[in-house]
């Protein structure tokens, strides 16, 4: 008998795993495969193993800190060594009872180093610094002028807020840290004086150190402490900071040059020498400098101005350095001019006029056709350019002012085109000061209504939120008459509306971009290759710089070298919010102060609503908005020289002391788009007098049936909704009947929307005298 041994199942079986497939050959590997090919999931990383991503990780880490080490290094070699570029630092007291003096001075007591033109009452203060390797500036500031501060914080590198432990911070002192954050603050350092800190309890002292910063942090967040000057060791580590820390980057600075004066001279011929250090961006000869409050000059040449060092080049004998370096100069051929619009002029010259006499055979100017204007003369002082003579007001001019041209308050006096002028010796300015517009003494009846008219801005300013763009229709003119200058729209942001027709005479004087974004860089890459680098001290020759400018102020003598184009004039959009803590109304054309860049402009602007305009199947028509509301981005428009990148702005308005001005509002620029129509809207309403289904009579919207049929293609809507056209003049009262797409209620109001272009007033240079400066905003012939 055979006995059969048991087996198990082979599916229950135990399979142990094959040899290593690591010692398989390539070919063999190959065919296991069968053609597949392995595949990296998309959603792991780059680096399949954890060593290599931690070596990826830390190579990341060193190249970041390589990058931010060699930026600091090279944002910082400007000032390396005592004969570098010095720090620039305005100080800047937010308290009456600080001594800006023993401030500096405690500053250079714990260092054992003297301070340069603080005994002879200078406006810069210089310091060497040579433990720390470098040197300093101080911009010293004046307590309560506010314009001097933000020209020292414009130009510095630094900004020491001095303030006060025993005396709080006025809202004047508010309104300037506003100021400074709109116009873009440098690094800050905030310390309180040695001075103010002697009678103050030991035990106080920190919790009011703690106040301090709190109450700074509300304006810069970067703050981390406030510094006690009467401390030795707080002193050195608030010298350490200015000393050797990497001042942060102003933005809108970024590429252009400036120039601290150092020394100012005035040579014969109206040539005005200004010695400093050049900072910022390359700056060059051939283009234009703008001295704040005084306009745009040209730059004749630029001289190295080495400082004085001594060398023993020989035994017994002393060798000085080489004297003044010419560096750069003007070539006229690709330099900017003042007379930018000396190629757009359309009345002939002299010489031509000459010219056409001589081939005519004539003897004198022939009559004027019929439809023109022909000159008349006006008499001017002398002394007075054209641009200023420009602004007398002629009052048989006054007595036939167009009414529809805008609202009796918002004409300005500029002289024609078909006028000529000429100098009358017996008119003479009674003072330098003095403004160049004329005075006209309103009588009592006009000056009561004048009063009344601005006590009920307020009232003005809820009606328009209540009921916006609503105007009452005339009884004593016909409504053709006065609103011949409006039109209608089906559409405002469809409907075609020519943005180059019917433009007023500003627009003869400015300029306009074909493709202003392709202008900008372009002047960026030639602005690289071009003018002197910064970090070097030289001398500026300046032509024709009045004496005034060259008088020592309150403020810092800062040059600012201009880009290419932006002495020209054109139209400029500010995207701006209004000031949460300016009150009272701000309207439309109402006068301010525009402060953008190195610049600062009287301005009368108009607003606009914000909203996106040009696109496909748009116009560029954009609401006119009648006051600057809260709480809202607004676009303003003024007429102003032209700038580069995004600029910060801000609006003051002046106040009876012309040192505490009211901060309106800030923003930014948006562009310069000369096409941009701002269209003042008014609406026309009525009341539904008989209804029946989508019938309806209307009365008070006209008083006469010739309105009525002048504004019969124009179409009608109502505050709920409906939409209709005007069917019929009913009697001689101004009774019409309309037709909508709906049934009317009896309670709805009928109305009709009216659009007119607006445009702002021609702007002028600002100067701390209240007047015009008239140089820097015309452009010469």
């Amino acid at each position: 008998m055979v006995v059969e041994a048991h087996h198990h199942r082979s599916t229950l079986k135990q399979k142990n795993k094959p040899f290593k497939s690591h010692h398989a050959t390539k070919s063999a590997l190959k065919d296991i495969a069968k053609g597949r090919t392995a595949r990296q999931s998309t959603k792991s990383s780059a680096v399949s193993t954890v060593a290599q991503a931690r070596l990826n990780r830390r190579n990341t880490q060193k190249q970041a800190q390589a990058t931010k080490r060699a930026s600091l290094i090279s944002a910082t070699r400007i000032f390396n060594g005592t004969d570098g570029a010095p720090r620039i630092v305005a100080i800047i007291p937010l308290s009456e009872d600080i001594d800006t003096r023993a401030c500096i001075q405690a500053l250079g007591k714990c260092v054992d180093e003297e301070i340069y033109g603080i005994s002879e009452n200078k406006n810069i203060w210089a310091m060497k610094a040579s433990r720390f390797k470098t040197s300093l500036q101080f911009l010293p500031v004046p307590f309560a002028c506010p314009f001097a501060a933000l020209d020292a914080a414009r130009a510095a590198d630094y900004t020491l807020l001095l303030l006060s432990p025993t005396i709080e911070v006025t809202p004047a002192g508010d309104t300037l840290l506003r100021m400074l954050q709109a116009q873009g603050l440098p690094t800050a350092i905030a310390a309180i004086p040695p001075t103010t800190t002697e009678n103050l309890d030991a035990k106080a002292r920190p919790a009011v150190l703690k106040s301090l910063l709190s109450f700074i942090q509300y304006f810069d967040p970067a703050q981390r402490r406030v510094f006690d000057l009467s401390a030795p060791a707080d002193s050195l580590n608030t010298l350490r900071a200015l000393a050797e820390g990497c001042p942060g980057e102003v933005k809108w600075r970024a590429g252009r040059p400036w120039l601290v004066g150092e020394s100012v001279e005035r040579e014969e011929g109206g040539v005005l020498k200004v010695t400093g250090v050049v900072r910022g961006g390359r700056l060059s000869p051939d283009r234009l400098v703008h001295i704040p409050n005084h306009g745009d000059y040209l730059v004749s040449k630029i001289m190295s101005a080495p400082l004085p060092h001594i060398k023993h080049a020989r035994p017994g004998g002393m060798d000085v350095e080489a004297g003044p370096v010419l560096l750069a100069e003007r070539v006229p051929s690709s330099a900017d001019s003042l007379t930018d619009m000396a190629n757009e002029q359309t009345w002939p010259t002299e010489e031509e006029m000459a010219g056409a006499l001589q081939g005519t055979g004539e003897g004198e100017v022939p009559d004027a056709k019929k439809g023109t204007t022909p000159k008349r003369i006006r008499r001017i002082p002398k002394g007075m350019t054209e641009y200023q003579a420009s602004w007398i007001v002629d009052e048989s001019e006054n007595e036939n002012q167009d009414e529809e041209r805008e609202e009796q308050d918002e004409e300005g006096g500029q002289m024609d085109e078909d006028e000529e002028m000429v100098l009358d010796d017996a008119l003479d300015m009674e003072s330098e000061r003095k403004s160049v517009v004329a005075f006209q003494d309103f009588n009592l009846e006009e000056e009561q209504k004048q009063l009344i008219s601005w006590r009920k801005r307020a009232q003005e300013e809820q009606d328009a939120q209540a009921f916006p763009d609503e105007v009452d229709t005339p009884q004593d003119i016909t409504a053709r008459t006065r609103f011949a200058r409006f039109r209608g729209l089906r559409s405002l942001r469809t409907s075609p509306w020519d943005p180059y027709e019917n433009l007023p005479g500003e627009y003869a004087r400015i300029f306009e971009f074909e493709d202003f974004k392709r202008t900008e860089r372009d002047m960026w890459r030639e602005l690289e290759d071009n003018g002197v680098q910064p970090g070097a001290r030289v001398t500026i020759f300046i032509e024709g710089v009045p004496h005034e400018a060259s008088v020592p102020s309150e403020s810092p003598f800062v040059l600012y070298g201009l880009l290419k184009h932006e002495h020209k004039k054109t139209v400029l959009h500010f995207t701006v919010q209004r000031n949460t803590e300016c009150e009272g109304s701000v309207r439309s054309k109402d006068p301010l102060i525009l402060c953008y860049g190195p610049r600062r402009l009287r301005v009368n602007p108009v607003y606009s609503q914000h909203t996106r305009g040009g696109g496909k199947g748009a116009n560029n028509v954009h609401k006119f908005e009648r006051f600057l509301w809260h709480g809202t981005t607004t676009v303003m428009s003024v007429y102003a020289p032209i700038t580069f990148g995004k600029q910060p702005c801000m609006l003051l308005r002046e106040t009876e002391n012309p040192q505490t001005p009211e901060l309106v509002a800030m923003g930014t620029f948006m562009s310069p788009d000369t096409a941009r129509i701002i269209a003042k809207r008014i609406i026309l309403t009525g009341h539904p007098f008989k209804v029946h289904k989508k019938t309806a009579t209307v009365r008070y919207m006209f008083f006469n049936p010739d309105d009525i049929q002048y504004f019969k293609p124009i179409q009608l809507f109502t505050k709920h909704g409906r939409t209709g056209h005007i069917r019929e003049s009913l009697g001689t009262h101004g009774y019409f009947k309309a037709h909508f797409d709906g049934p009317v209620n009896q309670m709805d109001t009928v109305c009709m929307s009216l659009y007119k272009r607006v445009y702002p007033r021609w702007s002028e240079n600002w100067t701390t005298l209240g007047t015009s400066s008239g140089r820097g905003d015309e452009m010469e012939e």
